[in-house]
């Protein structure tokens, strides 16, 4: 007479259902692998130096603003020069103005070459490092910062 109830597992079939269960498991992480395997393990980074164009390009008094890169690029009779449209305060994007530029996040006031005028900024604007390539085209770096006022000569 059976005294076992329907709903007990007998020994065997638990194991065989485990080791299906292990199966399927290491079948599926397999493949899991196997999809990844294309993709690159290191993303590459969007580069922080970016092609300006030739000195010819900013001619005495021009000004060109970058939105993509958050840069402001101007020449005047001593040299070209660029500056950093990110807040020093909280990273918002400032706007040019007639004098300057202002922050319209928290109202950080900066004269035209990015000095404080009014705060809650630290700092004023960063300005960046303009290079030249040996193509003879000019590159801004926004990892590099310079010191302000510090232009280069075309």
């Amino acid at each position: 007479m059976n005294t076992a109830n329907d709903d007990t597992i007998n020994r065997r079939d638990f194991f065989t259902l485990s080791t299906y269960t292990a199966a399927i498991s290491a079948l599926f992480v397999s493949i899991l692998g196997l999809l990844k395997f294309p993709m690159p393990g290191l993303f590459p980074e969007v580069s922080s130096a970016f092609k300006i164009g030739k000195p010819e390009d900013f001619p005495v008094g021009s000004t060109k603003v970058y939105q993509d890169k958050n840069v402001l690029v101007s020449r005047d009779a001593e040299g070209l020069y660029a500056v950093s449209l990110v807040c020093t305060h909280l990273g918002c994007i400032v706007s040019t103005t007639e004098k300057g530029f202002k922050c319209p996040c928290h109202g950080s006031v900066f004269d035209g070459v990015g000095s404080v005028i009014a705060g809650p900024a630290p700092k004023g604007l960063n300005w960046l490092d303009i290079s030249r390539l040996p193509t003879g085209k000019l590159i801004v770096d926004t990892s590099k910062t310079v010191d302000t006022g510090t232009k280069m000569t075309v």
